[in-house]
């Protein structure tokens, strides 16, 4: 890496335009445009002015090596992880950091040499293990301003874990902001902190929206699975798929209805008149409960909206109705599927 693509990459980072640079250097624009496209060096004089800018060592700066590649990174980590096998921690940690200094622009070596030596000195329960929070946990800050989104949500996670530890969940909320607010893990995490300082209710309702939605998404995924599998002819797995959404129903308290109604499409792909009728007749049954989720002390801190009473009503009437629909022509004559009509 260039001293010019190391400035440039500081300098965004410090969101500072080359304008601003050269006039807080008492240089021209031009001037650092020229350093940032290789076409000329600073002046000597200016090299400490342009680190403590940039807010690097001049180590840094002056850094020409390129990068490590990826094979080159995870043969040193290899090593690295036995060095902690097999000496004392404090000698390999040197070892690392010159490692690191020596690359300074090698984020993924940062992040991951920073989470091998961070979860060593946890599990090896090391007397003196916070005299390493200075550098490691600096290590993950540098990573925060990683370009590669991976890179970035794992140096927040593992500085949202610290802080976590050490109680300063003020902080924690901090790290949250490298993490998407689509991100359930976000949300989680958010739940936490919420847990440990005395914002409960806060807790429990995220946590109980987190298994709602993540109910939601199981069965879309489960029901998306087995349409694939019907694609492509195969009963079995159709089959089981039926079963674990069933399962998945009931764990999360959904309601009879929702335990019975997946396996219908199966059973009018498979044309089985047996089973057509037995779980037409368990829907039929069990319709009044498909909002029963709504009473669950599973979610009993979320606001969840009651179903209208008309609602499990229609649905039936629309049931009885497709009893004579060509989808079920197979069953026409099936005493069971008669019995059904004849009971409602």
């Amino acid at each position: 890496m260039t001293i010019g693509t190391v400035i440039k990459k500081y300098r965004k980072n410090k969101g500072l335009t080359q304008e601003q640079m050269a006039a807080r250097l008492g240089v021209t624009a031009p001037a650092v445009n020229k350093w940032e496209k290789g076409g000329s060096l600073p002046d000597v004089a200016l090299l400490a002015p342009i680190a403590r800018l940039l807010g690097i060592t001049t180590d840094e700066l002056l850094s020409f090596k390129d990068d490590l590649t990826d094979e080159e990174i995870n043969q040193y980590l290899s090593t690295l992880q036995a060095d902690l096998e097999s000496r004392d921690f404090h000698e390999v940690f040197l070892s690392a950091k010159k490692k690191i200094e020596e690359y300074p622009n090698c984020e993924k070596l940062i992040w991951q040499a920073a989470v091998i030596l961070d979860g060593k000195r946890m599990t090896a329960e090391l007397p003196d293990a916070d005299r390493y929070d200075g550098a490691i946990f600096g290590w993950y800050e540098r990573c925060l301003l990683s370009e590669d989104e991976r890179v970035r949500a794992q140096a927040a996670d593992q500085l949202f874990h610290a802080s976590i530890r050490k109680n300063d969940y003020e902080k924690a909320a901090r790290y949250l902001e490298y993490f998407s607010s689509e991100d359930p893990e976000r949300k989680r995490r958010q739940a936490l902190i919420n847990s440990k300082t005395g914002k409960r209710a806060e807790a429990y309702r995220a946590y109980e929206e987190l298994i709602f939605t993540g109910y939601q998404h199981i069965q879309m995924t489960l029901n998306d699975l087995r349409i694939l599998y019907m694609e492509d002819g195969d009963r079995e797995m159709a089959r089981k798929l039926v079963e674990a959404s069933s399962s998945a129903a009931s764990a999360f308290e959904m309601g009879r209805y929702n335990e019975v109604c997946w396996g219908l499409d199966v059973a009018v792909w498979e044309k089985d008149a047996a089973w057509t009728a037995q779980i037409m007749g368990e829907i039929l049954d069990s319709v009044g409960t498909i909002g029963d989720f709504a009473r669950s002390k599973l979610y009993q801190h979320m606001t969840l909206k009651t179903v209208d009473p008309a609602f499990p009503a229609d649905i039936k009437r629309e049931l009885l109705k497709s009893l004579d629909d060509e989808t079920f022509a197979y069953m026409r004559g099936n005493a069971a599927w008669e019995k059904l009509k004849e009971r409602y």
